[in-house]
């Protein structure tokens, strides 16, 4: 297949490409390179520069690819950006990708595999949570993937899109080629990771006194290549609608410090802060429609697998796809 992948030049985006092409398909990279790393794009793709917020320009990438699927990855993804500035949030997100599924059905494009989060979930009353939870984001950054969702699966009815929404919990790790580059960095696994490499003197654990064993956040870690996986097996077939992506088991901020520990083999020191307002005490994932419809099984998501391929990565490139500090 021919696939126009948004965001290509970014985390999921990069290794999905990979992916992509390592299994014999065609890739156009859509990427604006704003947030993304031209070092990021597999060298095998084409990469065409452009906004997804101006609708020309998407429009004229989209009729010269004439692809076969569209994989959607591009967006703004921090929650505290997104609640000092939820307009650039719906403009980005939500205005970019209606003019991406607009050029879709110009371009006669029928599949679109849209890169979701369990952030349109909010604060899930139980765990697991499955895809019949209710949506309700407590931030733009979720509201703005939940609005998304809404808006495909209106242009599902109307013109015959079939869309699939992958909710990812924790994405993780890294291949050899591709890793997590990030500026602000926000996750926890390469910011534990910055002080096993000495680019700083503790890690911040925000909040001990959740309502969990050791009082921090549970969240439920996925591979990276697990992700990119799903969305391969997501443009197969006539899937539509949600699935989650997790591993339905949950590990604690401080279980992840330990394995770093274990993997590095160096001291973590901690600092504790205040909570960050927005974190729930747990979220993970109940991904049994995943595996039963798409017959997807996580195979690298083991924790220490994760920390391990990420520790590789970051080591091999301690300033990210940058050549120096």
């Amino acid at each position: 297949m021919k696939v126009f992948v948004t965001g290509g030049a970014g985390y999921i985006g990069s290794v999905t490409t990979e992916l992509l092409l390592d299994k014999g398909h065609e890739v156009v990279v859509f990427d604006s390179l704003e947030r993304g790393h031209r070092e990021a794009v597999d060298k095998r793709a084409r990469l065409v520069i452009g906004e997804l917020r101006d609708a020309a320009q998407v429009q004229k990438a989209m009729l010269d690819a004439r692809p076969d699927a569209v994989m959607h990855f591009a967006a703004y993804a921090l929650v505290g950006e997104s609640m000092q500035d939820p307009g650039l949030y719906f403009s980005n997100n939500v205005t970019g990708g209606v003019n991406l599924v607009s050029a879709m059905v110009k371009s006669g494009v029928p599949k679109i595999v849209f890169s979701s989060t369990c952030a349109t979930y909010g604060y899930p009353e139980r765990i697991p949570i499955t895809e019949e939870t209710p949506q309700n984001p407590v931030n733009p950054y979720g509201e703005s993937k939940r609005m998304y969702e809404k808006i495909l699966a209106w242009y599902q009815q109307i013109h015959g899109i079939r869309p699939v929404f992958l909710r990812y919990f924790n994405a993780a790790g890294a291949t050899l080629r591709f890793g997590e580059d990030h500026e602000p960095e926000t996750h926890l696994i390469p910011n534990v990771l910055k002080v096993a490499l000495g680019q700083a003197a503790s890690v911040k654990i925000f909040g001990t006194d959740y309502n969990t064993p050791d009082g921090t956040c549970i969240r439920d870690y996925i591979h990276i290549l697990d992700l990119a996986g799903a969305h391969i097996r997501a443009l197969s077939g006539g899937h539509t609608g949600p699935f989650n992506l997790g591993t339905g088991t949950g590990f604690s901020v401080r279980e992840v410090v330990d394995v770093v520990r274990k993997v590095t083999g160096h001291t973590i020191p901690e600092t504790v802060a205040a909570r960050r307002p927005g974190d729930p005490d747990r979220l993970v994932a109940a991904a049994e429609r995943a595996r039963t419809v798409l017959g997807w099984n996580p195979e690298h998501s083991n924790l220490e697998s994760i920390v391990e391929s990420a520790w590789a990565w970051h080591q091999a490139h301690p300033h990210g796809y940058r050549k120096t500090a």
